[in-house]
């Protein structure tokens, strides 16, 4: 009988699609809406549960499901799981192993060009008929090239980012709990900062950090208050890792130059949204990860860790929290 593997029906037609032509002899993928009766009736079956975030699970989730082997996100966050109920039932949360990162760290690199080059008053100026004219004085446009790139968050996004930063011959600071070794710093052309120091210093800084207790609100008015009038500020790991009032001062006030967003602190956001009336903010929502190339490689990274499961083997990317 093959193994069960229970995700919700939230999934688009075309992704599932994907799913079924991955899944590996010996397993069955099914699906049911979340909490309705026929999703718990399969829970309590199913060693294996694929999930993409949105929904959290306390205990309640747990006890459903007494067979439960492996939580296997799709996503890279995980900021909405219960992870205390995790630990307590013993079943691994695991994210998606880096399966967005090419999409996440293209899109930071997208939205530094967007706000430097100033991409959006471009677009309306030329769909509004002002195709001469343009005032490149008074709005100015930047280079990416010589600027000094601060990576808040050097793990499989941040180093992407900084992969692709070295294209634009950019010069890379970059601040995290976790240093790299000399060697490691030059094999990626990065170096280590102070968190306060690489404020002060850098041209751009772009946030790749996971959302926990010690990085909410890590960039707040002290922290923007540091950075350059000619700063840039990209997001695209989640919303409050920025405290939003703040930047909204910093923005209108000009004290930062731009900043490219990806992730609120609420989503969907508001239609009236404060961030939303200034000219020097380029949003996008919450659009970084989801590309079509890379469902093969989250379904695939899944799988791959509930046959290691499967297997009798600890499974890969583990969230940090419930390591061992």
């Amino acid at each position: 009988m093959p193994a069960r593997i229970l995700t919700p029906d939230s999934h688009s037609e075309d992704t599932l699609t994907i799913a079924r032509e991955l899944v590996p002899q010996g397993f069955e993928l099914v699906t049911a809406r979340h909490g309705s009766p026929e999703f718990l009736d399969l829970l309590k079956g199913a060693p294996f549960y694929i999930g993409v975030g949105q929904y959290k699970h306390g205990p309640e989730f747990y006890r459903a499901a007494p067979q439960l082997k492996l939580v296997q996100t799709l996503s890279a966050g995980y900021n909405t799981y219960d992870l205390e109920a995790a630990r307590a039932a013993g079943v691994p949360i695991c994210n998606n192993g880096g399966a967005n990162a090419t999409a996440v760290a293209e899109h930071a690199i997208l939205l530094m060009l967007a706000v430097a080059r100033k991409l959006i008053w471009q677009h309306e100026g030329v769909v509004s008929g002002r195709w001469r004219g343009n005032d490149f004085h008074s709005t100015r446009l930047y280079e990416l090239e010589d600027k000094v790139l601060g990576i808040i968050g050097l793990g499989n996004i941040g180093k992407k980012v900084a992969r692709r930063a070295k294209a634009f011959d950019m010069r890379i600071l970059y601040y995290d709990i976790r240093r790299l070794s000399v060697d490691e710093e030059d094999a990626l052309g990065v170096r280590f900062a102070l968190f306060t120091e690489l404020l002060r210093s850098c041209d751009i800084v772009s946030l790749h950090v996971p959302l926990d207790r010690s990085t909410r609100h890590l960039i707040d008015a002290r922290a923007l208050s540091l950075m350059k009038r000619s700063a840039i500020l990209i997001n695209t790991c989640r919303g409050p890792v920025a405290d939003e009032k703040a930047l909204y001062e910093a923005l209108r006030e000009e004290k930062i130059l731009g900043a490219g967003i990806d992730v609120l602190e609420e989503e969907p956001p508001r239609p009236d949204h404060e961030l939303f009336q200034l000219k020097n903010a380029v949003f996008t929502p919450h659009a970084a990860g989801p590309t079509w190339d890379n469902h093969w490689k989250r379904w695939r990274n899944a799988f791959d860790n509930i046959e290691r499961v499967a297997r009798g083997e600890k499974p890969f990317w583990i969230v940090p929290e419930l390591r061992e």
